[in-house]
């Protein structure tokens, strides 16, 4: 099985809200369909997550101009994380955290 990545809308107390996936492991082409379901659930969504399943554990030049514009049409903060196979790293306002902790979501989300 190709690993491809994944992209997750997560809400409170962990709840996946929304999620799609691309037939890439290193590529998430842009969505019509994920732009609406964050704009449709904007109240709810407390974290987005997305993988990079050959890794890095890192934000790319890409996820920093995402995150970006996310905040921006927010207007609020939310989280950010990627889950690479070596890690789970996690934005929260401006500060990047290196999770000792995984959440739950995240063993459903490698599977």
């Amino acid at each position: 099985m190709t690993p491809h990545e994944v992209f997750l809308l997560i809400g409170r107390g962990g709840e996946v809200l929304w999620s799609d996936a691309s037939d890439s492991p290193v590529f998430l082409p842009d969505s019509r369909e994920r732009w609406e379901a964050l704009w449709r659930l904007r109240a709810d969504v407390e974290e987005i997550a997305h993988t990079h399943p050959l890794g890095p554990l890192a934000f790319s030049a890409e996820d920093e101009t995402t995150m970006e514009a996310i905040l921006l049409a927010l207007g609020r903060p939310v989280r950010f994380c990627v889950v690479a196979p070596d890690g789970v790293l996690r934005r929260e306002h401006g500060r990047d955290i290196l999770l000792t902790e995984e959440p739950a979501w995240v063993a459903a989300l490698r599977a």
